[in-house]
């Protein structure tokens, strides 16, 4: 995903590109999966000249959870699109968005 959009025209697009994933906690449970992920980011930021991403580190069972027992879940804040709410505080239609991105492993 990342050679794909470091082929974007970014110098051509106002503002940037900006770029939503979402990694599921249990794929940095250890440190070199940790490490993994940051050498992804600096390959994309150095080599690609990468413009913005943004990382919503929670299990789609958490926001699932979070969704139906929105009491019990008050705190859980996720990023949207360039910037952070609380996911209880998000419309229905919000909430599935996030829901539904793409769950990403490394």
């Amino acid at each position: 995903m990342f050679n794909s959009i470091a082929r974007l025209p970014t110098d051509k697009i106002l503002g940037g590109v900006l770029l939503n994933q979402k990694l599921s906690p249990a794929s940095l449970e250890n440190p070199a999966d940790r490490r993994k992920l940051q050498q992804l980011l600096r390959t994309f930021f150095e080599v690609h000249q990468g413009w913005h991403v943004q990382y919503n580190i929670v299990s789609r069972e958490t926001l699932l959870a979070a969704k139906a027992q929105p009491d019990q879940y008050r705190d859980l804040v996720v990023r949207v699109a360039g910037y952070s709410a609380f996911f209880t505080a998000l419309s229905p239609e919000a909430q599935d968005d996030i829901i539904n991105r793409t769950e990403h492993q490394l």
